[in-house]
């Protein structure tokens, strides 16, 4: 009996086994299927519950992970995307070849939730892992320095509009005094179809009579708020979260075009009864699927409008079964719209969507991801001549990236604004500009800034030709996908030409240089002058781009210099000018021979100098003044050697100069096979020592009023090169505070000379603590240490590009430092 039981139970114990594995087998298949049908929220509750069995592990968890992390990202939840990307991360996974795309996606969640400088490191790391693909470059230079896209913030007041609801309305556009927009509210009767991806009602048009009814909060974005009583409007007061849109695929969403008068102001295509805030816009336009916003033409004959691929109550998939968008045109009729016809470019097999009409009717900007584009979707535009259309022209590369390019605008003026991903911006979809000739992109794209502009989606922007007003669309007030409408005021000029520093310095010393007068002028003649601060820069704000100035730079006591410089390109990030001023050069006088022979003075210092040859025994080779023979006293010899940084290695044919501080002269000469050199120089004065050599750099060293009787007037110079470690000395901050001290300046200035020297340099700066305070305490000092500090050498002149900054708190003890970092306590 007892061995049947036993029998028994391990049978009952098998199948148990057999029953779960069975269970989660069939749980992965269903997550998988709910995920390939692009049914978002049902295909994350399965994921998340896989991920909560212990019994998912290795590639078989890494799988799900990664397909989690992307429902979250595919809904716009980026807490949860950037917590479950940060979980595959920091796991170890191999993300290279196609899982690159995790780290690519992780740094923009991390965007999308402000972490900027976290984002830099994973676009920094994509760059790093995905080869051809360099897309991580642009953002990464851009999150070095975030405000520039601040720069014109003050000029902007934005509102956020009471005519939003808690469903999603966005993509504002004219209409007679009011505005035409797109919302999934549920304001009609009986069973409407809801949208897989998120179990949404599908987008219709609605219509808000007169935008005199619209009520105005103030956004917190650069201005102040506008206060006009709503007619029939709520204020949206559901929780964060809780909101009931979420976008479709980067084509199959929201679009913008623009809306005309002329029939439709008679009623043609709207029907007859009012029309509320709450109205869809009745006729055959609304249908049970998407219909996006639409392009109508100015007499209101005509309309282009967006929707799924649904004509004559048939609806069609692409051959891997999904419903793509597609471009329509009506024509209108006294209660309807009538003659609805595809566009003939359209196709099963990808979307079209997204129309805007130039102002002269003749050109219609579209976004789709028909093949041959850049990326995901492109900009196109076609050519209608009233009776057909042209086939799309790729707006090319400088607008189109390997992302996405979608709500193109054109103003009245024939300028082109579209949201991009792809572009280098705050986070999420940016608004961008750029002008056109005809269908042919000139100039740059300029990325509008804050505050049209935010970490989460920005796009659907409607304005004119001066961009003093209009309105736009975003998620930023609840996130996730709560599209809201917001209304902008222009009030001042704002700043899109090219932005240059001049950084103006000694040429001997590289130390800047203050009140120096700088005159410019353009190709055209226009002049302009400025002058340089304490720091010796002057800040030049928009440049016209595309253009060739030249820089006269005076100051007393320096040869005037003059520099062409050239706007070709604008990068968000300044451009910097470096300005090396020279002091005039008396030429060296040999006090004997000119005692002797006065008519020496005018070739005295042709003679002077030597043939710069390799050193023999380290003696100097090269004299420009000789510092013997220009200063009396006492003579003797300074010597020294030249090794590697760390390893002490002697380095041979290395350039070494001293220059002496009582009169300026320079005197060089080339180390030998040991490394060594020597000078024979004059007591009492100050001297500095430098070495130099191809892909090779010193700190400099120096010995204060040389004294001949001091046995120890050594001087070893030490070389470093790509990797090495360079220590700042007695960079010192007061404790608990982030303020660069007037003795840790004079360090960073050392570094400010360096990089001058070597223009080809970059550093990277790690600061650190002891481990007093608490380690969270410690860390947000040392990271304020680390980014004042880089910001002094900004305010010398050092490119941006050319430094990166971490502080590590407690973390790591300063002798601890890894190759290639500049090292403060």
């Amino acid at each position: 009996m007892f061995n049947i039981k036993k029998i028994s139970l391990s049978i009952l114990l098998l199948a148990s086994i057999s029953l779960t594995g069975n269970a989660q087998k069939t749980l992965i298949k269903t997550a998988e299927h709910h995920y390939e049908s692009l049914s978002y929220i049902k295909a994350i509750d399965a994921f998340e519950t896989i991920l909560k069995k212990k019994s998912v592990s290795g590639k078989e968890k890494t799988d799900v992970q990664i397909k989690l992390a992307d429902s979250y990202y595919k809904v716009k939840d980026s807490d949860n995307a950037e917590r479950i990307y940060r979980d595959i991360v920091e796991s170890g996974t191999d993300l290279s070849g196609e899982n690159t795309q995790v780290i690519l996606r992780y740094a923009q969640v991390l965007a999308s939730n402000g972490k900027y400088k976290d984002s830099q490191e994973q676009y920094d790391s994509f760059t790093a892992k995905s080869g051809t693909d360099l897309r991580g470059k642009g953002f990464s230079k851009l999150y070095n320095d975030i405000s520039v896209l601040s720069k014109n913030a003050n000029c902007y007041k934005v509102d956020y509009l009471t005519i939003n609801t808690n469903a999603a309305d966005f993509s504002p556009a004219y209409y007679q005094n009011g505005l035409v927009f797109i919302s999934n509210r549920k304001t009609t009767s009986g069973v409407r179809k809801v949208f897989n991806w998120n179990n949404t009602p599908f987008l219709d048009l609605y219509h808000l009579e007169d935008v005199a009814y619209l009520g105005g909060e103030a956004a917190g974005l650069g201005g102040g708020s506008s206060k006009v009583k709503a007619k029939n409007v709520k204020s949206p007061t559901t929780p964060v979260g809780s909101d009931e849109y979420t976008a479709p695929t980067a084509n199959d969403s929201r679009t913008i075009g623009t809306y005309g008068t002329g029939n439709v102001a008679r009623g043609y295509g709207y029907g007859d009864k009012p029309i509320t805030q709450s109205d869809r816009i009745d006729g055959s336009l609304n249908s049970k699927y998407h219909e996006g916003p639409a392009a109508f033409f100015k007499d209101g004959s005509k309309v282009i409008f967006t929707r799924n691929n649904f004509l004559d109550g048939k609806a069609r998939k692409s051959s891997d079964g999904i419903n793509k968008l597609k471009l329509y045109m009506g024509e209108a009729k006294k209660d309807s719209w009538g003659k609805i016809t595809e566009l003939p470019f359209n196709s099963d097999e990808y979307s079209c969507g997204h129309p805007a009409l130039s102002s002269d009717e003749k050109l219609m900007f579209f976004a789709s991801d028909m093949p041959g584009g850049f990326g995901g979707t492109d900009i196109y535009v076609t050519r209608y001549d009233g009776n057909s259309w042209s086939a799309p022209i790729n707006l090319g590369k400088n607008v189109n990236t390997k992302g996405n390019e979608m709500f193109p605008f054109v103003d009245d003026k024939g300028n082109l604004y579209f949201s991009s991903e792809g572009h280098p911006g705050l986070g999420e979809l940016d608004i961008f500009y750029t002008q056109l000739d005809g269908i042919t992109q000139k100039g740059r794209i300029i990325n509008l800034g804050a505050p049209i502009n935010s970490s989460k989606d920005d796009f659907g922007l409607v304005t004119n030709g001066t961009r003093q007003s209009g309105y736009f669309s975003s998620n930023r007030k609840r996130g996730g996908d709560d599209d809201d409408i917001y209304k902008f005021d222009r009030e001042c000029e704002i700043k899109e030409g090219c932005e240059l520093i001049l950084a103006i310095y000694d040429a001997e010393t590289k130390m800047p240089l203050d009140n120096v007068n700088v005159k410019f002028t353009d190709k055209e003649g226009n002049i302009y002058e400025g002058v340089s601060d304490v720091e010796g820069n002057i800040m030049i704000s928009d440049l016209a781009a595309d253009d060739e100035f030249t820089f006269t730079s005076v100051r007393e006591g320096y040869s005037t210099s003059n520099i062409t410089y050239s706007t070709e390109e604008c990068d968000n990030e300044p451009s910097r000018l470096e300005i090396p001023l020279s002091r005039p050069v008396a030429p060296a006088v040999d006090s004997s021979a000119l005692a002797a022979n006065p008519s020496n003075l005018t070739n005295n210092s042709e003679e002077s100098e030597t043939e710069e040859t390799e050193g023999q025994s380290g003696s100097p080779t090269a004299i420009k003044g000789d510092s013997n023979s220009e200063l009396k006293g006492k003579k003797c010899i300074i010597k020294g050697k030249v090794s590697s940084q760390g390893k002490n290695t002697p380095i041979k044919g290395v350039l070494v100069s001293l220059r002496n501080e009582c009169n300026g002269s320079v005197m060089t000469a080339y180390s030998d096979e040991k490394g060594n050199y020597q000078f024979t120089v004059v007591e009492g004065c100050d001297y500095v020592i430098e070495g130099n050599k191809e892909n090779m750099a010193s700190k400099g060293t120096s010995i204060k009023k040389l004294n001949c009787n001091n046995n120890n007037n050594n001087a070893d110079v030490y070389m470093f090169t790509t990797g090495d470690v360079v220590a700042l000395e007695n960079v010192y901050f007061d404790y608990g505070k982030c303020n660069l001290r007037k003795d840790g300046k004079a360090e960073l200035d050392k570094v400010v000379t360096l990089m001058r020297k070597h223009s080809n340099m970059t550093i990277e700066l790690r600061a650190h603590t002891d481990s007093r305070s608490e380690a969270d305490f410690n860390q947000k000092i040392s990271e304020g240490r680390a980014k004042a500090s880089a910001d002094y050498l900004f305010k010398r002149g050092i490119s941006r590009s050319r430094v990166t900054y971490k502080g590590f708190g407690e973390t790591m003890p300063v002798n601890n430092c890894a190759d290639g970092i500049v090292q403060m306590n």
